[in-house]
């Protein structure tokens, strides 16, 4: 029991994550797995499983997808998802959360997946920034593609190889903040 709830965990913070590089990718891949048995959904969260759901979000992805390919509306889509990756994070953190408190749940699921799913955003925010800055918008393609692969890579390595992802995941994440924290101390300096 206790190796499921580790497992459930790890698949919810591995999507979480993966919400940082686009929202609704994870998203879908959490309701194909919930719907096939994979991905153990608290009885709350059931309705992610559902075909309605996993319509809603296969078209989504489909709209996020090629929405990032269209220049300008790419730097404006991460100004709207940055809030919409926290809370798909907090979501898929929470919808696997052990917790009978409801409060506590969504607290954890807060700063887990949430934290997990804003810091790789804005990871992936810079990165767009700075193609834009470099290229005049022109390599953004690129990067959206990678972002593209990145997030189904990422979201269905996270339900097939759980644990092993978290760790890659949060090693991703440390390089984030350390990276995004030398820059901020570096402006500083000067």
């Amino acid at each position: 029991m206790e190796k499921e709830i580790i497992t459930a965990v790890a698949i919810g913070i591995g999507l979480s994550a993966s919400c940082g590089f686009r929202v609704f990718v994870p998203m879908l891949v959490a309701s194909i797995a919930a719907r096939m048995g994979i991905f153990p959904l608290n009885e709350a969260f059931q309705w992610l499983s559902s075909w309605p759901a996993i319509i809603c979000f296969a078209t989504a992805t489909i709209l996020e997808i090629g929405a990032y390919y269209i220049p300008f509306i790419d730097n404006l889509l991460d100004t709207i998802t940055t809030p919409l990756a926290v809370g798909a994070g907090t979501l898929l953190v929470t919808s696997v959360l052990p917790v009978d408190n409801d409060m506590l749940k969504w607290i954890m699921g807060f700063i887990i997946g949430g934290g997990a799913s804003a810091t790789v955003q804005g990871g992936s925010v810079i990165t767009r920034l700075a193609s834009t800055k470099l290229t005049a918008g022109a390599g953004n393609a690129v990067v959206s593609t990678g972002e593209h692969a990145a997030a189904f890579g990422t979201s269905i390595l996270s339900v097939f190889v759980p644990l092993i992802m978290v760790s890659l995941l949060i090693v991703l994440v440390i390089y984030i903040i350390l990276k995004s924290g030398r820059k901020i101390f570096s402006r500083g300096k000067t």
